[in-house]
């Protein structure tokens, strides 16, 4: 008899979670989705919810969880700025807590569990590109310190757990990724221009515009993930993924009026504090260890993102 992997991806309803759980299934794994729904969506999870092989658990990871998996993928964390500065307290403790708890929870089950960190630990780099042995420039008392330093706080966790107690860790450091299914006011810029545009309204620039971003496709990014998850237990990580190519603001979003037909035009308004100046990963150890390239490009990446937001704002 096959007995399924069980694995549970807690933020399971998120933007990257919902696909997690989507891919999975269709590699034939036990798939317990565990989400608060403070940005999840249960819209993002709901052609799951028959499949007798998915189970959704509403559950704050700042408490502690009880039951039995094989694997587990911790992406539980608010990860645009609007959301995560809204309740910055609960954000740290997001990390700090719901790391302890779920790597404790690892610990009791023997399970292997992988960290979903993000580039954000690098700062306002003044490394270009950001390799993983960048120690980053964060400033830990700015208004973004409570996702940055929480996940930076996070990474600590997880390597002492495997320090101390001998626990199979992952850590993927997630750079900028976007696609279906993206929150519609996250705040975050390729689901802000794509909005605006199909709206009509002016796409906002913060800045100039010159500042770069590199942006990867989920589907491409989930792909590394498991990537990850199913490479030796000697690898640990922390491995970037994301898509080398660079981008300014300002041809980003010239590109997603190109491709939504829109008229609208582009304002610019004042930089945030401690926004990075320019932000693309070093992905030499994710291609060397995980044999991983994106390979969704840009503008095709735009066009399957821009007919999801065409359609949910109809």
């Amino acid at each position: 008899m096959h007995l399924r992997k069980r694995v549970l991806v807690t933020g399971g309803a998120g933007f990257l979670g919902s696909h997690l759980c989507e891919r999975l299934l269709n590699e034939g794994c036990d798939v317990l989705c565990a989400d608060n729904f403070y940005t999840g969506s249960k819209r993002n999870i709901e052609y799951l919810i028959g499949n007798p092989y998915f189970e959704l658990l509403r559950h704050d990871i700042t408490f502690p969880l009880y039951l039995e998996v094989d694997e587990i993928y911790n992406l539980a964390c608010p990860a645009s700025p609007i959301h995560y500065q809204n309740d910055p307290v609960q954000t740290t403790k997001v990390n700090v807590h719901g790391s302890i708890n779920m790597l404790g929870l690892a610990k009791r089950i023997k399970a292997k569990i992988l960290q979903a960190s993000t580039s954000e630990v690098y700062g306002d780099p003044t490394v270009h590109p950001q390799p993983e042995t960048y120690h980053g420039n964060v400033n830990c008392i700015g208004p973004r310190s409570c996702y940055d330093e929480g996940k930076r706080c996070a990474e600590t966790l997880f390597f002492d757990y495997f320090r101390q107690h001998k626990l199979k860790i992952k850590v993927a450091r997630i750079f900028n990724t976007y696609g279906p299914r993206m929150h519609l006011n996250d705040g975050r810029v390729v689901s802000n221009f794509i909005v605006q545009a199909l709206r009509g309204t002016p796409l906002t620039i913060f800045g100039d515009g010159t500042q770069t971003r590199s942006f990867c496709y989920v589907d491409d990014l989930i792909e590394g993930l498991v990537r990850l998850m199913n490479t030796n237990d000697d690898v640990t990580g922390p491995i970037n993924l994301g898509k080398p190519g660079e981008f300014t603001i300002l041809e980003l979003a010239e590109k997603v009026i190109e491709l939504s037909n829109s008229k609208s035009e582009i304002i610019f308004k004042k930089l945030p504090a401690d926004d990075p100046k320019q932000r693309r990963p070093d992905i030499t150890k994710a291609r060397k260890i995980l044999e991983w390239e994106p390979e969704v490009e840009l503008e095709e990446g735009l066009k399957r993102t821009i007919a999801y937001f065409d359609k949910i704002l109809k």
